[in-house]
């Protein structure tokens, strides 16, 4: 059996089947994790949701900002008019049976075996791998509740941008929510900067990526996301970053987590390279 780790497929289901071949996936026997962000923007959303659901428990996806959105714009209301590429599924005949599958993905991954935790943004430095998953439960609690409507109507917002234990109700969940889906880059003070989405060179001195913040509490745990497409591949041991921005015309990456030294695996995108 083998376990392979997959950057954001935003709807490039071609891509997606494309790299299946290439790892020479066999779904009864090899597992895939996902970083999130399965749909929007790219041409094919409904039928990369679809394939993903029928994996079944072969496959652990994680909720990415985009995926939270499809969530919004089935169960919420007042949603903000984002321009999206996801027609298809609000369309769907079986739409309902796939936004509730959604809604039930979690937020955080924890494998202990392999000691990787997974999650699609990042986690502020005062998190540990048990406290992230604890809070990432909370958020799920949310969107399986009776009250979904009211948190995805109310999850957009960038207060509060650091984290406080003290926190509570709406901007307690919308800070986790921010942490886990949409962070890239902090301030000295570790509050969360969302106007930056480059490469950290090409930012102010100031900002950091959110896995160089010191002290950070999950250095003991091999972390994998995505989200960050500027960013590329990267693989540091403890850290792997995914996104290597496909739906802007660049690839598809995947990786492989069981095994020492992993290299990664790549098919090139049939979208139009934006940069």
């Amino acid at each position: 059996m083998a376990i392979y780790a997959i950057g954001d497929i935003q709807g490039c289901y071609n891509e997606f089947r494309t790299l299946l071949d290439k790892l020479q996936f066999e779904p009864g026997k090899d597992q895939l994790r996902l970083v999130g962000d399965i749909v929007n923007r790219g041409p094919d959303s409904l039928a990369t949701l679809r394939f993903v659901r029928s994996l079944g428990d072969r496959c652990v996806t994680v909720l990415g900002n985009h995926d939270l959105h499809l969530l919004a714009m089935c169960l919420g209301k007042d949603v903000p008019d984002v321009t999206h590429t996801m027609q298809d599924i609000l369309d769907a005949e079986d739409r309902d049976e796939l936004v509730d599958w959604l809604r039930n993905r979690p937020l955080a991954h924890y494998d202990a075996n392999l000691n990787t935790l997974m999650i699609h943004a990042g986690v502020p430095e005062m998190w540990t791998t048990a406290t992230t998953l604890r809070l990432a439960d909370e958020v799920s609690h949310a969107l399986k509740s009776d009250k979904a409507d009211k948190f995805l109507s109310r999850m957009y917002g960038s207060k509060p941008d650091r984290w406080q234990d003290n926190l509570s109700g709406m901007k307690r969940l919308r800070c986790i929510t921010n942490h886990l889906t949409r962070i890239r880059f902090c301030n000295p003070d570790g509050s969360m900067e969302f106007n930056h989405k480059g490469r950290p060179k090409k930012t102010r001195k100031t900002l950091r990526p959110w896995f160089e913040m010191p002290d950070r509490a999950t250095t003991d745990t091999r972390i994998v996301f995505g989200h960050w497409s500027a960013l590329g591949y990267i693989n540091r041991g403890q850290l792997i970053g995914l996104d290597t921005g496909c739906v802007w015309g660049n690839a598809l990456t995947a990786i492989r987590l069981d095994t020492a030294n992993p290299e990664p695996v790549s098919v090139p995108s049939t979208m139009e390279k934006v940069y």
